[in-house]
């Protein structure tokens, strides 16, 4: 397979996992401002925190509201993170690979950013919000769900997979590290109330709600909810269950000891926490070290694979 070929593959993944997960969280997040007591102010800017877009953000808008954010996360098209920026690259990246991927896949693709662009005005608006958000979710999972049962496993499938997991867990580590921060800014009065929520909406947001309930068998905490979502070893959405799909897929590939060695690495720190008083500003100091990995696993990928060039092959 050509190396040109194998990271628009590769891209076309992790730009595709990047909507959904911009639906789930704008989606769950609607969800924790109406649940949380009115005496609790939470900000629609932490999405943008979350997703690293403040600087592309304070470019472009002075005032930090909802409609705002929600503008900048899912329409903005100067945002390279926005939603409706991120399916064009989907759409980009699988224009030029059509020959390796099911014919189907490319009709799936421009249905769904069809639909994300004639309706944008449903996902900032607040009365079809919901609506809009789940239509796009399931029309990515849909994707998905095709190449699953259509696709060669050949080398273009593994790179698929390298690139949805890395970037799932990346997503993961951002969304821990803003609930984690939301809790060590709540005054001491609030975090009971909060805590109790927004641990849930974590799980909500990965759809791991009812598996974290089967799994852990106990109350929703910081430390249960972090403990599962690092280190579940047979959910879809964990920290190592992630990993570990990205170094399964290395390893069908040539030249791949290098990459399994730094996931190795990874999942060498990917631990859990005893007591939720683990939750602190070194807990965040962690989740930054993890995210910096899987940066320089992403750049290893991309040495490894994508830039080589002895016959163009990857």
């Amino acid at each position: 397979m050509l190396s040109r070929v194998a990271e628009r593959l590769y891209w076309s993944a992790r730009y595709l996992e990047r909507v959904e997960n911009i639906a789930r969280l704008v989606s769950v997040y609607d969800d924790l401002l109406y649940d949380l007591p009115r005496d609790i102010a939470v900000s629609w800017y932490n999405l943008v925190e979350i997703n690293s877009g403040v600087e592309f953000y304070n470019q472009r808008y002075k005032v930090r509201d909802e409609h705002n954010v929600l503008k900048f996360m899912l329409a903005d098209d100067t945002n390279p993170g926005s939603l409706l920026s991120s399916l064009k690259m989907v759409r980009e990246n699988i224009r030029t690979t059509r020959d390796v991927v099911p014919g189907e896949m490319w009709e799936l693709i421009n249905e769904l950013d069809l639909y994300a662009r004639q309706n944008i005005k449903q996902g900032i608006n607040r009365s079809v919000r919901h609506a809009y958000l789940n239509t796009i979710i399931e029309g990515c999972q849909k994707i998905i769900g095709l190449l699953t049962g259509t696709m060669d496993r050949h080398a273009g499938w593994h790179f698929i997979m390298m690139g949805r997991f890395l970037e799932r867990a990346d997503m993961n580590t951002r969304i821990l590290d803003a609930a984690n921060f939301q809790m060590q800014h709540s005054q001491e009065e609030e975090s009971v109330k909060l805590g109790q929520v927004v641990w849930s909406k974590v799980l909500k947001s990965q759809s791991a709600y009812l598996s974290f309930r089967r799994t852990m068998r106990c109350s929703i905490s910081g430390a249960s909810v972090v403990t599962f979502m690092l280190t579940d070893a047979c959910f879809p959405r964990s920290q190592r269950y992630c990993l570990e799909q990205v170094k399964a897929a290395a390893a069908t590939l040539p030249r791949y000891g290098i990459i399994a060695a730094n996931v190795d690495k990874l999942l060498k720190i990917t631990n859990g926490v005893e007591h939720s008083t683990d939750l602190n500003e070194k807990f965040s100091e962690y989740l930054n070290e993890v995210q910096l990995g899987m940066i320089a696993l992403h750049h290893q990928i991309t040495e490894n694979w994508f830039h080589f060039q002895q016959g163009d092959a990857a």
